[in-house]
């Protein structure tokens, strides 16, 4: 029952805040983050205790499961399941979480109990979405997300707070009722090739379409994810939302939501759609270069703070397009820590720019300048992540981009090298952060501004010490995500064009790896 529980705590922690508030805002307060802590010391727990060595019904490399019959004539099932990758993605939420609701203790006074209501739902959403094994109960859990971000975005947001959001709810939307027809013709479609018509996931995996069917059942999930990421052409929505959202917001918006496209992409539509996946890797890949060079222009262009942070996030974004379509091993490990890392690093770059406008009231870059003097902790933080968001060696974000160009290397030269670029153009926006708010001539505010105080030490503390410790120690997440990896690649060779997949060297490591399970007594994937 631990998935259920951490669904619980969040969704009852969620509706116990709401009550709290309406007698007083700091209980509140107190209640989300107690949730938030709990489920994160849960997740811990299950790291610290290692993912090998427990046993699930799917198989030795899952974590555990939890299946009910849901609506059962229909062929759907209240079915979680955690592997590796669930376990980092839904650690990153809670941790993350947590951070939000710290960032905004001071500066949500209106309707708190329904903020907080808010935030804990929208992050059970997140959460489900890491880990319904179940196609119905996936899309379920997407929509779920969709209506707190939309209230958080509205009521708690800036001056065009209600036009973004409109845009943001719409974008996201009609993209997820396209994904919604595809989940429907892969449940047909299993339906029809073996007389067992259910949305669950392992099943599904089991009669894999192929041909003109598979493309565009493809397409379904593709336009979701890549309005979710979101990838070019379709993140218009993007500098509106992030812009306009309350720092709470904006955290969870580009630091999460954005991950669970990446994590269906890697989840759904690589197991799922091997043949027409490879067969759109050249056009993906196109998209991730441009997506990178295109965004770190746009970026370089603002002179609003939070505008330039939401385009460098989406120029990194690109990044996981390439390492997912790069169909190779190096690329996917390089794309988990590249959810982890740029989840870490720009809810650190968003929250410095919250903490700045609640001291001058403003996020025009040209009214800034000279706060270094009075804020050099400030400064001091902020000079980590600018360094983490360029890519510097030693912190997560490097890591993670080398993985993934290294990967993207093997796959296709002229696109690895063309991403490349995006490491020396990400220089420019992120240098500009630093020089604009803290070193160009003094603004009349300069010499009015409080430095840090132990909350704001706090949340930054904790930010610097992960992205640090992942820089440092990246086989942390990356071992724990393996064994998924190792699945997937297996089964994604088992397609009948034997062309598709990971390298020849990873498929044997794969083989042996079945080969010793089925010696111990388990099962061959």
């Amino acid at each position: 029952m631990i998935l259920v529980t951490l669904l619980a705590i969040l969704m009852g922690g969620g509706i116990l805040a709401w009550v709290a508030g309406t007698y007083n805002k700091t209980a509140s307060r107190w209640i989300s983050l107690v949730a938030l802590l709990i489920d994160l010391g849960i997740t811990a727990g299950i790291w610290m205790n290692g993912v090998t060595g427990t046993t699930a019904a799917e198989g030795a490399d899952w974590i555990t499961s939890v299946k009910y019959d849901w609506i059962p004539n229909f062929g759907m099932t209240f079915h979680l399941a955690m592997d590796g990758i669930s376990l980092v993605m839904t650690s990153l939420t809670f941790f993350l979480g947590a951070i939000a609701v710290l960032v905004s203790w001071k500066s949500i006074e209106k309707n708190v109990g329904f903020f907080h209501f808010n935030i804990l739902w929208l992050l059970a959403g997140i959460t489900g979405v890491f880990l319904a094994m179940d196609m119905m109960l996936f899309y379920f859990f997407w929509e779920i997300m969709l209506i707190p971000m939309y209230f958080v975005m509205v009521i708690w947001g800036h001056k065009i707070s209600r036009y973004a959001g409109w845009k943001f709810f719409l974008f996201t939307q009609i993209s997820g009722l396209m994904m919604l027809i595809s989940i429907i013709g892969l449940f047909i479609y299993h339906g029809v090739q073996t007389g067992s018509y259910t949305f669950n996931y392992f099943d599904l995996l089991a009669s894999v379409p192929g041909g003109p069917v598979a493309f565009w059942l493809m397409a379904g999930f593709l336009l979701a994810f890549f309005v979710k990421l979101p990838a070019l052409p379709f993140h218009s929505w993007l500098p509106d939302a992030y812009t306009e959202s309350p720092s709470a917001g904006s955290i969870i918006i580009a630091a999460l939501m954005s991950k669970t496209a990446a994590y269906g992409l890697i989840r759904f539509v690589l197991p799922l759609f091997p043949e027409p996946a490879h067969d759109f890797a050249v056009p993906a890949l196109m998209l991730g270069v441009v997506s990178i060079l295109y965004g770190a222009k746009l970026a370089y262009a603002q002179r609003n703070l939070k505008r330039l942070i939401a385009f460098s996030s989406f120029s990194h974004m690109g990044f996981i397009l390439i390492g997912v379509f790069s169909f190779n091993m190096l690329a996917l490990q390089g794309v988990m820590m590249q959810m982890v890392a740029h989840g870490l690093s720009i809810a650190a770059l968003f929250i410095i720019s919250e903490f700045i406008y609640e001291r001058i009231g403003t996020l025009d870059l040209l009214e800034m300048g000279g706060f270094w003097r009075s804020m050099s902790n400030m400064g001091g933080f902020t000079l980590v992540f600018v360094m983490a968001s360029l890519g510097l060696p030693g912190l997560a974000n490097f890591v993670a981009e080398f993985m993934i160009l290294a990967g993207a290397w093997q796959f296709d030269v002229l696109m690895a090298v063309l991403a490349t670029l995006g490491l020396i153009v990400s220089v420019t926006y992120s240098l500009r952060i630093l020089q604009k708010v803290f070193h160009q001539n003094a603004s009349v505010k300069a010499g009015e501004l409080n430095d840090l105080n132990i909350r704001e030490w706090v949340v930054m503390g904790c930010l610097t010490i992960a992205i640090i410790w992942l820089g440092l120690f990246p086989q942390e997440v990356v071992k724990v995500a393996q064994p998924a990896f190792d699945r997937m690649g297996n089964n994604m060779h088992q397609n009948k064009s034997g062309e598709i997949g990971m390298n020849d060297t990873n498929l044997e490591l794969m083989q042996r790896r079945n080969i010793e399970n089925i010696e111990n007594g388990g099962t061959a994937w």
